[in-house]
């Protein structure tokens, strides 16, 4: 009787648990092909069928990681909540995806042989955040809770600002320290958006 085929997007699933669990515990750079498959108890071969390289398995796993990102967001659109309040949820949403695994997502990223893969996906994020932004502004001023008189630019201070706190988490800003640097970015937020004062408030 002939082997039911695997489904590609379960074999590849698959592969990113694995991999997604030995980039955390034995760090990216020590991972390699051959432990994902012992991991998963393949040849691997098997691997290279779906992935030319460790490099592409990691690219493969920050785009799911991006793809859960946007799908968080879309449900943050469709909330009833004041725009306010879905600004600082997506903001929010993005910080706990790079707070992932305590940091894992954010030390592959910024590792030296990883830089390039950072400017990629921060510039999809980017491209892929920003309608979503500009929905959520246009709705604020809209509702009057926003005067902003151009919003493209509001949405790239509000990428700016996330992409320093992301840094922040990074370096792993102490406890007493962290909470300045978020009320610092709520307030420029607000004032990009003209919105009043203590009506964003990121959660962590």
């Amino acid at each position: 009787m002939a082997r039911t085929p695997q489904d590609p997007k379960i074999r590849i699933n698959e592969i990113l648990d694995a991999a997604d669990y030995l980039f955390f515990t034995k760090g990216y750079q020590a991972t390699t092909i051959s432990d994902i498959a012992k991991k998963m108890g393949v040849a691997q071969g098997m691997l290279y069928y779906y992935f030319k390289s460790k490099e592409e398995v990691l690219e493969t796993l920050l785009d799911r990681h991006a793809s859960s990102l946007i799908s968080e967001i879309k449900n943050i659109i469709c909330l009833t909540n004041s725009p306010s309040e879905k600004i600082a949820l997506t903001v929010s949403a993005a910080l706990h995806k790079a707070s992932y695994k305590n940091g894992l997502l954010l030390n592959m990223l910024y590792d030296a042989q990883n830089l390039h893969l950072k400017a990629k996906l921060f510039h999809q994020l980017e491209l892929t955040l920003s309608p979503w932004l500009l929905k959520i502004i246009e709705e604020g001023i809209a509702s009057q809770d926003f005067c902003v008189s151009h919003p493209p630019t509001a949405v790239i201070y509000i990428l700016v600002i996330a992409e320093f706190l992301s840094e922040a988490l990074y370096d792993k800003t102490s406890a007493d320290v962290l909470p300045f640097r978020l009320r610092m970015a709520e307030a420029l937020i607000e004032k990009a958006l003209g919105a009043q004062e203590k009506t964003i408030h990121f959660l962590l």
